[in-house]
């Protein structure tokens, strides 16, 4: 269900313990005017809101944009870089000056913060992953504030997590966050874009993100920023999956955040659906980056959503991209909905052979013993209908 009408609102239940909050701003609400330099005010009030949240009991990540937008300003260049190599001097230059600001303003108000740089590789290799998460549980347990940034100076296009809309939502799936807030440059999403048409409703309450399949949302609304609307769909769609209860609201008022942890019925918000069982579940449906996609008759779909069961060869009916064994790939049914995702025991090649044949078949069409089942279901996440 959409809920646009805020006389259907309920009241959200306000946070009665601290909780694990992400959060993350764009580059739209931390600069200003057409330089890209920073707005100072802005990021003194969403400061001290973090700071405030820390100390009373929350445990508080930060993902900032602003690196490249930053370098931009100071390097007196008049639009965004084109290529990869100018990208990652100029997010170099702007990275340390942005820190610097973040690290002045907490200082003044003690609290602690750290810098974490990520590529998509630290969630993609498990061991990456699962150090990376120490990490983080080491810092909130400190009291610390992770400030969170791609690692745009390193980065190489094919292992980018693109925006840091995506990166926000992978990392509230990695610490297993109660919610994830995106801050951004209007105040919450709307059945159109406001920006050119008068009938566009506010939407408060979406249940379930493929509601939203239809809406037509505008591209990103700033030079100095990579993301828009339709990447922080994705995010929420991302981490309410994860089980994180997901905020789209403006960045310019970082103070509405108490407000909504109290709950006021600000923003657009997006209900968590159920969690998966453990770490390594999320790691397989959101860290890694799915290298192909098999397509399963009715039943294989019942037997995995259903009936908890390991896919089978059998159930195969077509296969799609290039993959090796133990890569991830999307699983899709008869209607062509992606109900799951999971890690593969053989290579495509050996797929296309034996799709469609029973377990005890597969020996002798391969000539060599292989694995009974596909993808265990040890090693299977199933999207919750």
């Amino acid at each position: 269900m959409i809920t646009t009408d805020l006389a259907n609102v309920q009241a959200a239940t306000p946070v009665s313990e601290p909780s694990t909050i992400v959060v993350k701003i764009g580059t739209s609400s931390l600069t200003q005017g057409a330089l890209g330099k920073l707005a100072l005010a802005t990021i003194a009030s969403l400061v001290e809101t973090l700071s405030h949240l820390q100390q009373s009991g929350y445990r508080v990540i930060l993902v900032s944009s602003g690196a490249v937008g930053v370098g931009c300003a100071r390097l007196g260049l008049k639009e965004r870089p084109r290529t990869m190599a100018m990208k990652q001097a100029v997010a170099a230059v702007g990275q340390g000056r942005l820190m610097r600001v973040y690290d002045d303003m907490f200082t003044t108000l003690g609290q602690p913060m750290a810098q974490v740089l990520l590529t998509r590789t630290d969630l993609v290799q498990r061991s990456r992953y699962v150090n990376s998460y120490r990490t983080f549980r080491q810092l909130l347990q400190l009291g610390v504030i992770p400030v969170v940034n791609e690692n745009d100076t390193v980065a190489v296009e094919e292992l980018k997590f693109g925006d840091n809309d995506t990166l926000s939502a992978q990392v509230a799936s990695l610490v297993g966050a109660d919610w994830l807030f995106l801050l951004t440059d209007v105040q919450q999403l709307y059945s159109a874009d406001p920006r050119y048409n008068d009938d566009a409703e506010p939407i408060y309450i979406v249940d379930k993100v493929e509601q939203l399949a239809d809406l037509q949302v505008g591209d990103r609304g700033s030079q100095w920023g990579t993301g828009g609307m339709v990447t922080k769909i994705e995010a929420a769609r991302i981490a309410t999956t994860a089980g994180v209860r997901t905020v789209i609201t403006e960045g310019k008022h970082p103070e509405n955040l108490l407000k909504i942890l109290s709950g006021e019925a600000l923003g657009t918000q997006f209900s968590a659906q159920p969690r998966p069982a453990n770490a390594r579940k999320r790691w397989i449906a959101h860290g890694l980056m799915p290298a192909g996609k098999l397509y399963l008759d009715s039943g294989a779909v019942r037997a995995i959503s259903q009936g908890g069961k390991s896919l089978l060869a059998a159930g195969i009916t077509e296969i799609e991209g290039e993959f090796e064994r133990q890569d991830a790939v999307q699983l899709y049914g008869p209607n062509g909905q992606e109900v799951a995702r999971g890690i593969v025991n053989y290579d495509h090649t050996e797929l296309q052979k034996i799709q469609g044949h029973r377990s005890e078949e597969i020996a002798h069409i391969l000539g060599y013993d292989g694995a009974e089942t596909v993808i265990h279901r040890d090693n299977l996440v199933v999207h919750m209908a």
